[in-house]
């Protein structure tokens, strides 16, 4: 079973940055379609930022301009760069497959709050 580890969240002020990364424990996973998701309290699941195996992305207008999603196959690694963050970007950020979904890691939490 694929593991997903999510890292990188932190406690930001508005119009910072993180850069957050997921790892998985078996190669070729993130051949897939990867996402970033997040989840604020209350709310249901998001997904905010999208990757196919050729490298095309998509986003929401919600983070669009502000957020960057990249992978590195050879490391099975997929980043999120978060940029001019705001208030209502708080909440835990996950990622995982589109399509091929597996257990869904911990997430990080990411705070912005002055």
């Amino acid at each position: 079973q694929v593991q997903l580890v999510e890292s990188g969240g932190g406690l930001v002020q508005p119009g910072g940055s993180l850069r957050l990364s997921c790892a998985a424990s078996r190669s070729t996973f993130t051949f897939n379609t990867m996402g970033w998701y997040r989840q604020a309290p209350g709310k249901q699941r998001e997904l905010v930022a999208t990757i196919t195996s050729g490298g095309s992305t998509s986003y929401p207008d919600s983070v669009k301009g502000r957020f960057t999603i990249s992978k590195n196959n050879a490391k099975n690694t997929v980043h999120l760069q978060m940029n001019s963050l705001k208030p209502e970007d708080t909440a835990v950020y996950y990622c995982n497959a589109v399509a091929y979904q597996v257990p869904w890691g911990q997430g990080t939490q990411v705070t912005v709050s002055s």
